[in-house]
């Protein structure tokens, strides 16, 4: 098998699961109809909620579903938020999203955030605003810096005989291509972006957490942490678990009968198909690559 199909065969592997998908739409469709008609929606049983537990994991590519749950989170009969996140951070954008919406929502009614492993980078920047930040013992706090990356493909290209033809208006308009080196000017300007991005994530965590800016190379300086040098440094509150997390947010929100929100069935559902949807094109993908070697 010479390379152009080996990289033919795992293209396929990542497409097929989508197009079983688009090809069974309907007989998915049919099947959540189904299940929406014969979930109980017994509301009367249900006591009323009055806590609300936001679970943020995984990277963080996009901020549209963890804000439609903190959409949520707004009723009237919410007297408080924690939010459980173990991810290692992401994009930008999203954490900024996530981070003004919690800076808002905070005025209102207490938020506790729980590290429960990974407190990192767009994750950490998303939290700071809470009223509070615990941690478990063994978590990995902080990396506060901004990372640009992509791969130079240029050698895999020229083996299979891709040659990329552009044209384009502007120097700096093929800034990050991923098919050649990087010119100079074009590294500068990278450089200079992740800096400015890089001076915003400084000031706000420093403005949030009540730090020294100027001490920004003590906490912001790309490392991680575990929790009780985070402590120290003032990146996070206390140290516990998540039960101690739990308490600490029904003091805050002085609830007499703490209620807490259920994912409905209809969740679950979605999260078990989700789940098992990516470790299958994780296999797919690991028994392609095996076969490359």
């Amino acid at each position: 098998m010479n390379l152009k199909e080996k990289i033919s065969n795992i293209f396929w592997v990542v497409a097929a699961p989508i197009k079983f998908i688009q090809n069974h739409f309907k007989a998915v469709l049919l099947v959540v109809v189904l299940l929406l008609f014969f979930i109980s929606s017994d509301e009367e049983s249900v006591a009323k909620e009055n806590l609300y537990k936001i679970e943020l994991s995984g990277p963080i590519l996009e901020s549209d579903s963890f804000l439609e749950e903190l959409e949520k989170a707004k009723s009237q009969n919410i007297k408080g938020l924690l939010m459980v996140v173990n991810s290692p951070g992401g994009a930008v954008s999203p954490s900024v999203e996530i981070m003004m919406a919690i800076r808002e929502y905070a005025k209102t009614r207490p938020v506790v955030v729980y590290s429960a492993g990974l407190l990192a980078s767009g994750s950490y920047y998303a939290s700071i605003y809470a009223h509070e930040i615990i941690a478990n013992p063994a978590s990995i706090v902080g990396s506060i810096g901004v990372l640009f990356e992509t791969v130079n493909t240029k050698e895999l290209l020229d083996k299979v005989g891709i040659k990329p033809q552009v044209v384009k208006s502007g120097k700096y308009k093929e800034v990050g291509a991923f098919y050649r080196d990087w010119e100079a000017h074009e590294k500068e300007a990278l450089e200079t972006l992740s800096d400015d991005i890089y001076k915003m994530f400084v000031l706000d965590v420093a403005t949030a957490r009540k730090l020294d800016v100027n001490n920004s190379s003590i906490f912001a300086d790309g490392r991680v942490f575990v929790s009780s040098k985070a402590k120290e440094i003032g990146l996070i509150d206390s140290i516990g678990s998540i039960d101690i997390a739990k308490r600490r947010i029904i003091e805050l929100s002085r609830v007499q009968n703490p209620v807490w929100n259920k994912k409905s069935e209809m969740d679950l559902f979605f999260e078990k198909l989700s789940s098992e949807t990516t470790l299958l094109i994780s296999k797919s993908l690991h028994s392609a690559l095996s076969n490359l070697n």
